[in-house]
Formats: C-alpha cells, structure tokens, sequence
C-alpha cells in the first residue's frame, strides 16, 4: 500500500499493524484505488485476508491474523452508522470467520484516526493495546487475565486515566479458547459469531482500548449533506413502523410472532411452536425484565434492552447483572424454547453468564440443545455432565452447562468446540442432532418456514448466518414497508416465503448483495431498508457525500457483491467447495409442532434452487468458485490467481 487516502473519502487512510510476537506496531496507508474497491468493514478485511494470510494456517497459531475494520460510514453523524467487522479464519470452521458488533468502539477507533488494526502473532504473557489517536502501546494484562470484563474494563481506563476509553475486550471463554467465543464492546455489544474471541485469547490479547479526538467530518468529502439526512433520519425513526417496533420492543418482540407461525425453534429443531411460549413473549419479558432502552452510538432507534434481577427483591430466582444488556431474541429462542424451557429469567441468567464470558448466545444456546438431545438419548450420561441430569426443560442443568462450557469443565470441555467437533467425539446418531453448517450452529430461524434462509445457512462463507441477506416474510407481500423498501434494489414481485425457485434465488442473490454492502459500510442490519428505515436512495446519497465519489447503485451492489466473492474464494483456497454448503438433515424432516406440523424442506427442490443460485452468481455448480469472467467483472480477477481458475 501507498500514497494514503486521507481526508476527504470518508476514510482515515491508516491501518495500524501489530506485530505482538515481536511486540512492535506500525502504519500502512490505504491508497484511494485500493480503498475504492474494498472500502471498509467485511471488504477490506477479506481483502488483507486473503493477500496477507497464508493457506492453512492454524486458525488458534500465531500466524493467523485478527482484523479490526471499520466500515466507510462508521461514526457518522447518523442512526445506525456505528459497526466494525472482526475477521480471521475461523477457529469454530476453519473458513473464512467474521462477525459485525455495533456499540462505540467502531466509531472510537475512527475518531482515532484508524481504518482498521490487523494483528498478528501471539504475546508471551498476556497483554492489552492501548491507542490514544495516532499513538499505541503493548501492556501488560496479566493482572486482567481471568478478570470479568466489567472489572477489566474499570481498570484499564483507571490506568490510562480517561473514564471515556472504549474497551473491546474477551472474557473467560475467549481465553480458555471456547471456539465460539466474542468480542465484547461496552460490555453489552458484540461480535459473536465465528469465534473471533477465541483467537484474541490465543494471541495472549485481553483487551484493545481506544480513545480518539478527532471528528468524523475531518474525513468526509462533503459532511453537510450526511448531517442533514441524518436530521431527516432522527425523525423518520419515529415514524417507520418498524424502526418503531425496534425501539419499542427489540428484536423479544420477534418470539410471539415466530411461534406462531410455526417457525420458532423449539427442542433442537424439533418442532415450531413451544407450549411456554406465553413465558417468553415480550409481555412477559417487560413486565419481568426490562429496566430500560438503550442504543448504539449516535442511534435513535435504541433497540437494545436493559435488564436486571436481584433475588432479595420479591419474584426474583437468579442475580442478573445490568452489566451485560438483555437477552435478545436470540437467546430467548436459544436458551428458552429450543433448550425447552420457559423460564424467562433462567434465559436471562444465561445471556448474562454468555456476556460476562463473552460466548457467542447463538452457538452456546445450541451446544446445549444438542447435549441435552444427546443425554435424553443416552449418547453421554451423568458421567460425561458431572452429575447433572442435563434433559430437555432443566433450566438449572442448563445454566450449570454454560458456565461448564466457559471453564472447559466436565461435558463443557467437549461443547467448547461446538457441535461439529462434539457429534463425531460422541459418535453414534450425535450427528444427527448436531445443527450446524461447516461447522457453524445455525441461528434461530426455521428454513423450514422461510427457504431463503436456507439458502443463507448453506452458502454463507461463515458457516450457518442468518444475516446474510433479507428474510423470506419481509419480501413476501407486496403491499408491506419492507417489500416496498426493496423495490428499489431491482425485487420485482413478492414470493411466499416456503416458495422454492429460480425466481427465490434471484432475489436471495440480490438482496445478499445489499447486505454485504451494509456489513462493507457499516450499516447496522436495523438501519437500511427493505429491513427498517433508511430508504435505498438515502444510503446512495450519503455514500456520495461522503466519498465524493460519482457512485450508482448498482456500484453499490458490486461493492457488497465483491467481498462476498472475496470470502467464497478464501473458503475455496482452503478446500471448502459444495459438499460443505449442507444443511442439518433434520430440515429434510417434517416440524414436530406448530403452525406448520408435518412441512419439510423438500431435499431436491432445495438442491436445484442451490444449483440455480450458483449460476446467477457465477459460480461453478460443482465447485462453488467464481468464475475468471464474474472476478474479471467486479474488478477483482487476481482472486481467480489465488484460488487457480
């Protein structure tokens, strides 16, 4: 890399290397030709991945790198402009890992002056980074090892003397190297999914704190118009009925409506619809839990929920730190339905225990799941957990598991290298009740009700990801917000969501490719349309203000199109092909319970809308890599060198 960016483009044109190995950081500098290709967030991290990082590197060595990148936008001075990706090949999937976090941290490292950090290498002892704008140090963390994060976090900004130090930290899960570990931010913001903790802990690296002074508008080619949109966007948030619901209910709010669809997992996967349901529907989960809203930097649509419970106060069985934020839906599905039990506070608990040590609430939820499916079968027993009689609807068995997974405990040493690895340790059927794809436990959506997610947990470079393009209900009427918000995008009619066609993987393909822009940019999931309030031509026009840059949509498109090519190809140089984009079996099998008792995914239909979404993307059927001409394409044909088309 050469001559920087700079101000002007919407970038800081610095990356901030760390060596810790040798124990030395430097800078390298984007230049804008560079930039324009893989501007931030997913783009760029894939891009120094795949230049920088070796075939076949141990994903827990010292030679894997772990990348820091913000997004074009993150910082600016709009709702939902506040999220970083964290990348490193995956030590949950040995493919291509990353995870996106909003919180503060992202917008802290802009006001820095910093793109992204790239670290390499592996401390001797433990250590945190500590960068103050264009400075960073290597310190000493033996004394935070082992440590909470909210005792961490205090301590390190008693050390460097600023109470307002952001502080993106791993727990217990991420140094006893739990494959599915997070990153935290704030303590109740984070990068969850692929296991990026797992690989701070296994560089010694507790924490990496940041304090800027700068300001976003000293990088921006034209400030005034992303102000004035994002005045126009602070209203609008009121206004959209479903940035509305975000900041009313949360993401609690999706339990009732999924259950009732048949479509909320309950029991491993089982079935759709959960007889405790009333338990864990945001009713209960106000009148219970809920002690305020909080938000993400500079965001007014405050999606995340406060919680806490005391067990001197009446009604009350579990302590629930306020620390840590509230379960989302996520964990309410994860830890309560599919672990079948209703317990709401138990569910908390959980969430809680996930945060304080920085476990990924999907992945963990999961791994519970599958053992208490494996224990009920008798393929592990009260020698395997400990004692614990770990069934189905324990919400005690369940929580004495988590925190045996954190600690490498018992049955939890096995869990902590998630379903995958624990099924062929276990043998027998375990495999069949190991949900999961490449190694990633599948989030807590139901193909079996929406096919398009399918799709996303079959091809998603990172194993099963739910976010990795617009869900099948929000495109399936034509008269909704959410349809009406993508028309823009080129979605030209409705389709139901259990439809399977060429017609689905058309828009799949489409909308994936918004997505992975969002995650390039840094857009929050809860900003953009067609999912909430930021309509397309908005995000076109900040973009623009931005960058200076004469950008049209379909550039945009290509933006989001050509890291998601980036991430295929990475999986491709490190074996991965067809063979590895296979879901559950159990998705072949007919739903338990629910609105939709008896629907399967039908296996054939599935394959040939795979094999069709192949081809729109262009990408060989049998293989999975992209073509010489669609890299050719998007201005990226030195990956079809690297994977050998």
């Amino acid at each position: 890399m050469s001559s920087s960016v700079g101000a002007g483009y919407g970038s800081t044109g610095k990356i901030l290397r760390v060596d810790l190995t040798e124990s030395k950081t430097w800078v390298e500098e984007i230049d804008e030709e560079t930039y324009r290709l893989y501007p931030g967030g997913r783009a760029l991290a894939t891009y120094l991945l795949l230049r920088h990082l070796p075939p076949g590197i141990d994903p827990l060595g010292p030679g894997n790198m772990l990348i820091l990148a913000n997004g074009l936008l993150t910082g600016a001075p709009f709702s939902t402009a506040t999220r970083f990706s964290a990348a490193a090949r995956s030590p949950l999937t040995s493919t291509y890992g990353e995870s996106e976090a909003g919180g503060f941290w992202g917008p802290e490292l802009k006001m820095a002056g910093w793109e992204a950090i790239v670290i390499t290498g592996r401390a001797e002892q433990p250590v945190y980074l500590w960068v103050k704008d264009d400075k960073a140090e290597i310190r000493p963390a033996g004394h935070l090892w082992k440590r909470d994060p909210e005792e961490a976090q205090a301590t390190i900004r008693a050390e460097v003397e600023d109470k307002l130090v952001r502080v993106l930290q791993i727990g217990l899960g991420g140094e006893n190297l739990v494959r599915f570990a997070a990153l935290t931010n704030e303590l109740r913001h984070f990068n969850g999914r692929s296991g990026m903790g797992a690989v701070m802990g296994s560089k010694n690296l507790k924490a990496v704190a940041v304090r800027g002074s700068g300001k976003w508008v000293q990088f921006a080619h034209d400030p005034q118009p992303v102000a004035e949109i994002g005045r126009k966007l602070a209203k609008r948030v009121k206004e959209h009925p479903q940035s509305w619901d975000l900041q009313h209910k949360g993401t609690p709010g999706l339990t009732a409506g999924l259950n009732a669809a048949g479509i909320l997992p309950t029991h491993n996967f089982h079935g759709g619809a959960f007889d405790q349901v009333e338990n864990l529907r945001w009713e209960a989960y106000e009148k219970e839990l809920l002690t305020a809203r909080r938000s993400c930097y500079a965001c007014a649509v405050r999606c995340k929920r406060e919680v806490r419970l005391d067990k001197d106060i009446a009604g009350a069985r579990y302590d629930v730190s306020d620390n840590y934020g509230g379960p989302e839906y996520e964990a309410i599905a994860g830890f309560g339905s599919n672990c079948g039990i209703g317990d709401l506070q138990a569910v908390a608990k959980a969430n809680e225990l996930c945060g304080r040590y920085t476990l990924d609430t999907i992945s963990c939820s999961s791994v519970v799941a599958f053992a208490m499916e494996c224990f009920e079968h008798g393929l592990i027993g009260p020698q395997d957990t400990g004692g614990l009689e770990l069934r189905f609807g324990d919400p005690v068995a369940m929580l004495k598991t988590v925190e045996m997974i954190a600690r490498r405990e018992h049955i939890g040493d096995l869990l902590a290298e998630g379903v995958k690895r624990a099924a062929e340790a276990i043998g027998g059927d375990a495999h069949y009740f190991a949900m999961h794809v490449k190694g990633q436990e599948l989030a807590m959506h139901d193909p079996r009700g929406k096919v398009g997610v399918g799709l996303s947990y079959a091809v998603s470079e990172t194993g099963a990801e739910h976010l990795t393009a617009y869900h099948d209900t929000m495109l399936a009427n034509a008269e909704s917000v959410s349809y009406k918000g993508a028309v823009p995008l080129g979605v030209t009619r409705a389709l139901p969501a259990r439809e399977i066609s060429r017609a689905k993987a058309e828009v799949y393909a489409l909308t994936e490719n918004w997505s992975s822009f969002e995650k390039v940019v840094g857009l929050c999931y809860f900003g953009p349309a067609p999912r909430s309030f930021i309509q397309v031509e908005d995000v076109l026009s900040i973009v623009r203000a931005a960058t200076g840059w004469d950008v049209s949509l379909p550039d945009l498109l290509r933006i989001g199109e050509r890291a998601t090519n980036m991430a295929r190809a990475f999986n491709i140089r490190e074996g991965f092909s067809r063979k590895d984009d296979v879901l559950p079996e159990r998705l072949y099998q007919p739903l338990e319970s629910g609105a939709l008792t008896g629907v399967a995914l039908p296996r054939e239909a599935f394959e040939q809308m795979l094999t069709d979404l192949y081809e729109i993307k262009g990408w060989d059927p049998a293989t999975t890599a992209p073509s010489r001409a669609r890299l050719r394409e998007l201005g990226i044909e030195w990956v079809a060198d690297v994977i050998g088309q």
